[in-house]
């Protein structure tokens, strides 16, 4: 099963947080895929926890190389800044969080998120998302 990825799903799979481990279960069942973005937020956030001191600066580049050879499909964001504004205003949600939304449905995939705001809000306009936390459950046990 592939499925649209945010960001803490991604990041979960190599950075110790809660949830961890059954994000690496999730992941080993699910081919994981996001809009390249994903590379610049997951920088950021490991630049950012080396510069706090939560994690080393070997533990970040580990990360990062662990990330990059992950296997997560790539959407190209330049191809969907058009349907993504449409979504965007269609939503009254931030073009930045409906980018994930936006690759799922080019590819034809489920969209999953952790964000249950955004899923009541995705529910009650009738767009079909997949909590994460459900998945995990059923996937994971």
């Amino acid at each position: 099963m592939a499925v649209s990825s945010l960001t803490p799903v991604s990041r979960s799979n190599v950075i110790p947080e809660p949830g961890s481990e059954q994000a690496l279960a999730l992941r080993r069942r699910c081919d994981l895929l996001a809009p390249d973005l994903i590379v610049a937020e997951i920088a950021n956030i490991l630049w950012k926890k080396a510069q706090r001191g939560e994690i080393s600066k070997l533990a970040a580049s580990i990360a990062a190389s662990l990330l990059a050879n992950a296997g997560i499909e790539y959407v190209a964001m330049g191809q969907l800044l058009v349907r993504l504004v449409e979504l965007a205003m269609t939503l009254a949600h931030p073009a930045y969080d409906c980018l994930y939304l936006v690759a799922a449905m080019d590819l034809d995939t489920p969209f999953v998120t952790a964000d249950t705001r955004l899923l009541n809000k995705l529910r009650q306009q009738g767009f079909d998302a997949i909590s994460y936390f459900d998945l995990m459950d059923a996937v994971v046990g």
